[in-house]
Protein backbone atom coordinates (compact mmCIF):
# COMPACT_ATOMS: atom_id res chain seq x y z
CA UNK A 1 0.00 0.00 0.00
CA UNK A 2 1.26 3.76 -0.71
CA UNK A 3 -0.78 5.27 2.55
CA UNK A 4 1.09 8.75 3.01
CA UNK A 5 3.68 8.19 -0.19
CA UNK A 6 4.11 11.47 -2.46
CA UNK A 7 6.28 12.04 -5.26
CA UNK A 8 7.15 10.68 -8.54
CA UNK A 9 10.18 7.94 -8.84
CA UNK A 10 10.84 9.13 -12.56
CA UNK A 11 13.23 6.37 -13.16
CA UNK A 12 16.13 7.73 -10.69
CA UNK A 13 17.72 7.46 -7.38
CA UNK A 14 16.89 9.86 -4.56
CA UNK A 15 19.84 12.02 -5.45
CA UNK A 16 19.49 12.07 -9.14
CA UNK A 17 15.70 12.46 -8.96
CA UNK A 18 16.38 15.50 -6.54
CA UNK A 19 19.13 16.82 -8.92
CA UNK A 20 16.77 16.23 -11.76
CA UNK A 21 13.98 18.47 -9.95
CA UNK A 22 16.15 21.33 -9.20
CA UNK A 23 17.12 21.61 -12.24
CA UNK A 24 13.57 21.71 -13.83
CA UNK A 25 12.52 24.10 -11.06
CA UNK A 26 15.17 26.46 -12.12
CA UNK A 27 14.58 26.30 -15.64
CA UNK A 28 10.71 26.92 -15.08
CA UNK A 29 11.53 29.95 -12.73
CA UNK A 30 14.23 31.85 -14.94
CA UNK A 31 11.92 30.82 -18.85
CA UNK A 32 8.37 30.93 -16.99
CA UNK A 33 7.23 27.85 -19.00
CA UNK A 34 9.13 24.48 -19.81
CA UNK A 35 8.73 21.77 -22.31
CA UNK A 36 9.41 18.16 -20.44
CA UNK A 37 7.48 14.55 -19.51
CA UNK A 38 3.75 15.11 -17.97
CA UNK A 39 5.01 12.62 -15.01
CA UNK A 40 8.58 15.28 -14.54
CA UNK A 41 5.86 18.39 -14.89
CA UNK A 42 3.67 16.94 -12.17
CA UNK A 43 6.39 16.03 -10.41
CA UNK A 44 8.21 19.71 -10.68
CA UNK A 45 4.87 21.09 -9.77
CA UNK A 46 4.97 19.50 -6.55
CA UNK A 47 8.30 20.51 -5.75
CA UNK A 48 8.42 23.94 -7.25
CA UNK A 49 5.35 25.41 -5.66
CA UNK A 50 6.39 25.22 -1.80
CA UNK A 51 9.25 27.16 -2.73
CA UNK A 52 6.84 29.77 -4.60
CA UNK A 53 4.99 29.84 -1.25
CA UNK A 54 7.83 30.72 0.78
CA UNK A 55 9.15 33.41 -1.59
CA UNK A 56 6.20 35.78 -1.25
CA UNK A 57 7.31 36.02 2.13
CA UNK A 58 10.76 37.76 1.90
CA UNK A 59 13.00 36.87 4.88
CA UNK A 60 15.99 35.94 5.36
CA UNK A 61 15.52 31.78 6.82
CA UNK A 62 13.11 31.46 3.26
CA UNK A 63 16.23 32.90 1.50
CA UNK A 64 18.04 30.40 3.04
CA UNK A 65 15.35 27.39 2.44
CA UNK A 66 14.49 28.26 -1.25
CA UNK A 67 18.56 28.64 -1.67
CA UNK A 68 19.40 25.20 -0.69
CA UNK A 69 17.06 23.56 -3.49
CA UNK A 70 17.52 26.70 -6.17
CA UNK A 71 21.46 27.32 -6.34
CA UNK A 72 21.39 30.15 -9.09
CA UNK A 73 21.59 33.50 -7.46
CA UNK A 74 20.02 35.35 -10.44
CA UNK A 75 16.82 32.85 -10.62
CA UNK A 76 16.81 33.64 -6.79
CA UNK A 77 16.33 37.60 -7.23
CA UNK A 78 13.81 36.68 -9.82
CA UNK A 79 12.27 34.44 -7.87
CA UNK A 80 11.52 36.81 -4.61
CA UNK A 81 11.37 40.21 -6.78
CA UNK A 82 9.27 39.52 -9.92
CA UNK A 83 7.98 36.17 -9.25
CA UNK A 84 6.75 37.20 -5.35
CA UNK A 85 5.39 40.35 -7.04
CA UNK A 86 2.90 38.52 -9.50
CA UNK A 87 1.62 35.76 -7.35
CA UNK A 88 0.87 37.75 -4.21
CA UNK A 89 -2.33 37.53 -4.55
CA UNK A 90 -2.65 33.92 -5.33
CA UNK A 91 -3.34 31.64 -2.33
CA UNK A 92 -1.67 28.66 -4.52
CA UNK A 93 -1.79 27.14 -7.97
CA UNK A 94 0.80 28.66 -9.19
CA UNK A 95 1.78 26.66 -12.24
CA UNK A 96 -0.15 24.85 -14.96
CA UNK A 97 0.69 21.42 -17.09
CA UNK A 98 -0.74 22.10 -20.23
CA UNK A 99 -0.71 18.36 -22.35
CA UNK A 100 0.67 18.41 -25.63
CA UNK A 101 0.62 14.42 -27.20
CA UNK A 102 3.26 12.02 -27.29
CA UNK A 103 6.72 12.57 -28.27
CA UNK A 104 7.82 10.51 -31.38
CA UNK A 105 10.74 9.22 -30.89
CA UNK A 106 9.19 7.20 -27.61
CA UNK A 107 5.98 7.85 -27.75
CA UNK A 108 5.94 9.54 -24.25
CA UNK A 109 3.50 12.17 -22.88
CA UNK A 110 4.78 15.48 -23.52
CA UNK A 111 3.86 18.84 -21.80
CA UNK A 112 4.43 22.57 -20.76
CA UNK A 113 4.82 23.49 -17.70
CA UNK A 114 4.38 27.33 -16.93
CA UNK A 115 3.82 29.91 -14.29
CA UNK A 116 0.18 30.76 -14.70
CA UNK A 117 0.42 34.34 -14.05
CA UNK A 118 2.82 34.60 -16.99
CA UNK A 119 0.26 33.25 -19.56
CA UNK A 120 3.23 32.86 -22.51
CA UNK A 121 2.04 29.45 -23.36
CA UNK A 122 0.13 31.25 -26.51
CA UNK A 123 2.49 29.15 -29.15
CA UNK A 124 1.80 25.62 -28.04
CA UNK A 125 -1.31 24.26 -27.51
CA UNK A 126 -2.66 21.29 -26.46
CA UNK A 127 -4.05 18.95 -28.84
CA UNK A 128 -7.62 19.26 -28.54
CA UNK A 129 -7.65 23.22 -28.51
CA UNK A 130 -5.49 22.72 -31.73
CA UNK A 131 -8.05 21.00 -33.26
CA UNK A 132 -11.30 23.11 -32.35
CA UNK A 133 -9.13 26.24 -33.68
CA UNK A 134 -8.63 23.98 -36.84
CA UNK A 135 -12.45 23.63 -36.98
CA UNK A 136 -12.93 27.40 -36.99
CA UNK A 137 -10.25 28.56 -39.25
CA UNK A 138 -12.39 26.06 -41.87
CA UNK A 139 -15.53 27.01 -40.91
CA UNK A 140 -14.37 31.00 -41.61
CA UNK A 141 -12.76 29.91 -44.80
CA UNK A 142 -15.45 28.17 -46.06
CA UNK A 143 -17.44 31.15 -45.48
CA UNK A 144 -15.13 33.60 -47.31
CA UNK A 145 -15.00 31.33 -49.87
CA UNK A 146 -18.44 31.60 -50.19
CA UNK A 147 -18.26 35.44 -50.10
CA UNK A 148 -15.42 35.20 -53.09
CA UNK A 149 -17.37 33.09 -54.84
CA UNK A 150 -20.31 35.05 -55.26
CA UNK A 151 -17.93 37.85 -55.93
CA UNK A 152 -16.67 35.46 -58.36
CA UNK A 153 -20.01 34.38 -59.86
CA UNK A 154 -20.64 38.22 -60.39
CA UNK A 155 -18.17 38.97 -62.30
CA UNK A 156 -18.88 35.50 -63.91
CA UNK A 157 -22.32 36.45 -64.77
CA UNK A 158 -20.74 40.24 -65.78
CA UNK A 159 -18.46 38.45 -68.20
CA UNK A 160 -20.64 36.20 -69.51
CA UNK A 161 -23.20 39.11 -70.52
CA UNK A 162 -20.68 41.12 -71.44
CA UNK A 163 -19.49 37.96 -73.89
CA UNK A 164 -23.11 37.46 -75.13
CA UNK A 165 -23.43 41.03 -75.44
CA UNK A 166 -19.97 40.62 -77.79
CA UNK A 167 -21.35 37.27 -79.63
CA UNK A 168 -24.35 38.95 -81.22
CA UNK A 169 -22.50 41.82 -82.00
CA UNK A 170 -19.97 39.31 -83.60
CA UNK A 171 -23.23 37.45 -84.91
CA UNK A 172 -24.78 40.40 -86.70
CA UNK A 173 -21.58 41.76 -87.96
CA UNK A 174 -20.86 38.85 -89.66
CA UNK A 175 -24.39 38.41 -90.68
CA UNK A 176 -23.96 41.91 -92.38
CA UNK A 177 -20.51 40.92 -93.86
CA UNK A 178 -22.35 37.50 -95.20
CA UNK A 179 -24.87 39.32 -96.04
CA UNK A 180 -22.38 41.90 -98.44
CA UNK A 181 -20.59 38.72 -99.75
CA UNK A 182 -24.07 37.71 -101.15
CA UNK A 183 -24.78 40.94 -102.94
CA UNK A 184 -21.14 40.78 -103.85
CA UNK A 185 -21.95 37.41 -105.49
CA UNK A 186 -25.39 38.36 -107.51
CA UNK A 187 -23.63 41.41 -108.59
Amino acid sequence: MRHRVKGYKLGRTASHRRATLRALATALIRHKKIKTTVAKAKATKMFVEPLITRAKNDTVHNRRLVAAEIHDKEVLKELFGEVAEKVANRQGGYTRVVRLGQRPGDGAEMAILELVDYNIGEDVKPKAARKEKEEVKEETVEVTETAETAEENEEVSETAENEEAAEEKSEEVSEEKTEENEEKKEE
